[in-house]
């Protein structure tokens, strides 16, 4: 009889107990293992790093043998975690052609689909705004000048060490 899922489970170094995890998981939290980055300019305009992908994303592939090809999501595959793209495919011995799943952490969004208007409220929701960075000019080094009244109290404690240790042999 298969064990279900676990609330309480935090993390493990065990491998066995990572894929565990992540095979029993339920669906809302498959969800968040279906994330991907944005690009830079998606993630300055939203003020998040990544989102779940969804179909009608066009995504770019960093990863693997299709690198640096962009597509649009065709299926997303929430039981195998994978993601398919368009025009993304192998070529079987035989000469067909079969969909190729990738993982998603291996792709880059480069437009979100638009066609939800509430995906983006809860992007937006979710974002904070950023506050500007603000450039601070180095000051220039200023050397401080002893004063001759500073001078003058540390030559008299020098002579004052040199009497001690002349007494003391």
């Amino acid at each position: 009889m298969m064990k279900t899922f676990s609330k309480n489970w935090i993390s493990s170094k065990k491998p066995n107990k990572q894929r565990k995890y992540r095979f029993m998981a339920p669906l809302h939290i498959r969800g968040s293992f279906m994330n991907a980055h944005l690009s830079k300019e998606l993630h300055s305009k939203y003020g998040v790093r990544a989102i779940r992908v969804r179909t009608g994303d066009k995504v770019r592939i960093m990863r693997g043998q299709f690198k640096k090809t962009e597509g649009k999501v065709e299926e997303v595959d929430m039981k195998n975690l994978k993601v398919y793209i368009t025009k993304i495919e192998h070529v079987k011995r035989d000469g067909s052609k079969a969909r190729y799943p990738i993982e998603p952490s291996n792709l880059l969004i480069v437009e979100l689909n638009t066609d939800d208007k509430a995906r983006l409220g809860s992007i937006k929701k979710d974002s904070k705004p950023k506050a500007e960075k603000v450039k601070v000019e180095a000051k220039p080094k200023v050397e401080k000048i002893k004063s001759e009244k500073s001078k003058s109290n540390i030559e008299v404690k020098n002579k004052i060490n040199k009497k001690s240790t002349e007494v003391g042999k």
